[in-house]
């Protein structure tokens, strides 16, 4: 079990070395709990422990709402939420849940780019 759980941490700390901007990576089960999550050295976090829970939660009750859709619309490939202090990512896999966020004022082009590398690195999760 250790095992995975390091797995899991080095997969955040991967997806935060991508870019200088990013803030936060958290990788979320179907339920909403945070299996692993932590926020970029010398970065300050703009939501309290129990907003960023409460945060993932609606995060994958959203991923079960949008699964209302997929026979229609196609399968989501990501979310992207951007706000005046932080741009929040989302990305789906298999089991889980891949949630990220960065500074705002990163060029669209760029972000896409990041999101494709995420799901290189999560595609087994």
């Amino acid at each position: 079990m250790a095992t995975k759980k390091v797995d899991l941490l080095d997969i955040v700390q991967k997806i935060l070395k991508l870019d200088s901007k990013m803030r936060f990576a958290a990788i979320i089960d179907a339920k909403g709990n945070i299996r692993e999550g932590i926020m970029k050295t010398g970065k300050t976090s703009l939501k309290s422990q129990k907003e960023e829970e409460h945060f993932c939660k609606q995060v994958a009750e959203r991923r079960s709402m949008r699964k209302e859709f997929d026979s229609s619309l196609g399968k989501v490939r990501y979310v992207h939420v951007e706000r005046e202090k932080v741009s929040q990512m989302v990305i789906y896999t298999k089991r889980n849940i891949i949630y990220f966020t960065m500074e705002p004022e990163m060029p669209i082009n760029t972000k896409i780019r990041l999101i494709t590398k995420i799901k290189k690195i999560t595609a087994d999760l």
